[in-house]
This record gives C-alpha cells, structure tokens and sequence, in this order.
C-alpha cells in the first residue's frame, strides 16, 4: 500500500481509501497500483465478503486519472484499465460510497463496483470529449453495460455534467443520502450484504455480470446454483427460519 491508497479489513468487510484529498483523490502510477495491490489482497482472502471503496475529503471522491501523468507518459490509459478491470472482475460484492463529486475515470472506478452511494449536492462528469481524448475501449463497453448505450453517450459524446439527483435517476447512484448519513449507511450495508450467504452471493453476482455482457456460461452458472444447493449454508439457513434467529454462514 502507499499513503495515498489505504487499505483495511474489519471482520468480513474490506475498505479501500483514496486518501489523496489535497489532489482530489486522482489517480497516478503510484495510486493505480496501490488498488492493484489491495485488490489482489482482497482476493486472495477467503474472509473478505464484501468491499467498500471510498474516498477522504469531502469534495471529490475521485477526479480520475492524473491528467499531468498522462500527459507526460508516466501512465496508460491500459494501466488505469488494469486497474478497473480487477475491480469490476472480483468474486464478491463491492460497494462505491463516494465522499464527493466524481470526475472522468474516477466515474469508471464507481461503476465498476456492484453498488454506488452518494451523496447531496456532488456531481458528475467525464470530460474526456472535451479536452481530445476518446475514452478506452474497455471502459466504453463498462458504461454500455452498466447504464445503456444511450446514458453512455451522454457521458461521453455529450460531456454532460449530472447533479446528484440526475445521478440518481438514471441509475448511476443506487442510493442518495446527506453528507452526515453516508458513513453510517454504508457500513450498515456493507454489514447487511457480508452477513448473507456468501456462495450464494458470489454465484449469483457471476451469473448476473455475464448475463449484463450477453455471454452467460450455461456449464459455469449451473455449478454455481448446484454448489449453493448442496452448501452447509442453506441447510443454516432453513434451520434459522425454521428456529427465528439470524443465520451464521461460513461460505461452505
């Protein structure tokens, strides 16, 4: 990790921080690959259920790729797609609270995580037609896929800025809240999601990100549903309906 990317697991629940204020939470080559490390932590951690992202500061959750680094060839624009595409491709749930308004790739971050909270008063922008740049190819399909071809034309082609009511009409933001409910909310929901049956979880996220590509795997989905059917876990689980108490899944 570095002091710009911080990383923490508490129980089931990993969070990953932005912790660059001062530089709106942009993303150089030392931050990308802080993700890229946290990320294979979290992976590689069978007690992980679920993964907050979130920024410090409390005006910008993230403003995108380091525009002086980009400039000057110390990042690609297939680092920064690296990085988003290890987000997008873990195994159990994420959830995005953004702390502020959210800029150009840090939109790309956002959506690749499973669940996005906001706040009031923030906005959002991609502001990449605008200056010269046409967005990465793989992150052009990520917006199609998250939001249709029409939303991600209005992000892209037209640059258009979204407050963060518009933000929550059009499905970006799943939740809108004031700024002094976000924190609370989230770690109510990160606590929600991580105290449900993790295979089950995690075979039904898979299913449903193949299903959003068009590609689902027949072979691959019926594993997952057969491995959930056969689990411990649903056992538990009938057992705590039957017997009115909460269920205390393992994830076998």
């Amino acid at each position: 990790m570095t002091q710009t990317i911080q990383y923490i697991r508490t129980g089931h629940v990993a969070r990953l921080v932005l912790n660059n204020p001062a530089r709106h939470n942009s993303l150089g080559a030392t931050e990308l690959q802080g993700i890229q490390d946290a990320l294979d932590k979290v992976a590689a951690d069978s007690q992980v259920r679920v993964l907050v992202v979130t920024g410090e500061g409390d005006k910008t959750f993230c403003a995108g790729a380091s525009l002086n680094e980009l400039g000057a060839g110390d990042i690609s624009s297939d680092f920064f797609q690296m990085t988003t595409n290890k987000l997008a491709a873990l195994e159990i749930p994420t959830i995005c609270s953004l702390n502020g308004s959210v800029f150009g790739g840090g939109v790309e971050l956002a959506l690749s995580c499973d669940f996005r909270i906001g706040i009031e008063n923030t906005r959002m922008r991609v502001p990449a037609a605008a200056i010269g740049l046409c967005y990465p190819v793989a992150g052009i399909n990520r917006f199609v896929e998250r939001l249709g071809v029409n939303l991600a034309k209005r992000i892209l082609v037209a640059a258009e800025e979204f407050d963060a009511e518009a933000m929550l009409d059009i499905g970006f933001l799943d939740h809108l809240l004031l700024p002094s409910q976000r924190s609370a909310y989230t770690d109510k929901f990160a606590q929600h999601i991580a105290g449900l049956a993790p295979l089950a979880v995690r075979a039904m996220k898979t299913i449903l990100q193949q299903a959003a590509s068009g590609e689902i795997n027949q072979e691959q989905a019926e594993q997952l549903s057969r491995r959930a059917l056969e689990s411990q876990d649903l056992q538990e689980g009938f057992a705590a309906k039957s017997e009115k108490r909460p269920p205390q899944f393992r994830g076998e």
